[in-house]
């Protein structure tokens, strides 16, 4: 007679799809992979959940923006008592009106970069008012990096394009009580009257520390160094070469023809 084999114990393999999560639900629950997959399992939620919750409200935090960039400008025109300013757009680069605006911006390098922003758009937007064809008033967007947040504002300039007539922050988010001092109307109104350039063209205008003398210095604000250091450095930068000097030169050279 032949040699019998010796049998083999029959292998069954589950081709079921959920046989994996079977398993996995029979371990005990102290078992460590079961621990881990659980946190796995519970963070991947949340970030899916946190995620489709940023680009489902996108929108709605957009406009929400938008509107509280609108009721901020149109606040400050009411301060001012003047009318309603005319949009224009300008090619930061030379200071001239543009057509149209292409979305594009340019990077700026870390010598460039005093506000600390990063990069700059290529055209903006800037607000002027005529009155009896003189144009008598420029409201310019502003904003630099602070201490903990990126401040976002509107500074007024009178018929001079040196003095100031009005600034106001819309957007920050900073140390509340210290930091956040630059919303309140004590410390705004002390910038109308101030100015930015001396006579050779330099930006002088900067918050200092304690009580500021004369007109191109602000008081600071106690314990908000960091915060009016940035108030500072955004002053200067959007009325440099890279932000709005092209522009305010043209209209100062236009206003001495």
């Amino acid at each position: 007679m032949p040699e019998m084999q010796p049998s083999r114990p029959e292998v069954r393999v589950s081709i079921h799809p959920f046989s994996w999560w079977r398993a996995f639900l029979a371990l005990p629950n102290a078992h460590p992979v079961k621990t881990l997959g659980v946190a796995l399992l519970v963070a991947l939620v949340s970030s899916l959940a946190v995620c489709y919750t940023a680009v489902a409200l996108k929108p709605l935090t957009d406009a929400n923006r938008l509107k509280e960039r609108a009721a901020s400008l149109m606040t400050l025109v009411e301060t001012l008592g003047v009318g309603v300013p005319k949009p224009r757009l300008i090619t930061l680069a030379d200071g001239q009106y543009a057509d149209r605006d292409p979305g594009t911006r340019a990077p700026l390098g870390a010598e460039r970069d005093i506000a600390r922003i990063g990069e700059r758009e290529d055209v903006a937007t800037v607000y002027e008012l005529y009155e009896e064809g003189a144009l008598t008033l420029v409201i310019l967007p502003v904003r630099g990096t602070g201490y903990q947040s990126t401040l976002k504002g509107y500074l007024a300039l009178k018929g001079d394009f040196n003095t100031i007539a009005a600034l106001t922050f819309y957007a920050q988010d900073e140390t509340p009580g210290i930091g956040t001092r630059i919303l309140e109307d004590a410390w705004t109104s002390l910038w109308p009257g101030k100015r930015i350039v001396d006579t050779d063209g330099v930006v002088r205008l900067e918050v200092v520390k304690g009580r500021g003398e004369g007109v191109f210095e602000v008081d600071g604000i106690s314990g908000a160094t960091r915060t009016t250091g940035g108030v500072t450095r955004l002053v200067r930068f959007w009325f440099g070469p890279d932000g709005y000097g092209p522009y305010i030169h043209r209209l100062k050279r236009e206003r001495a023809s």
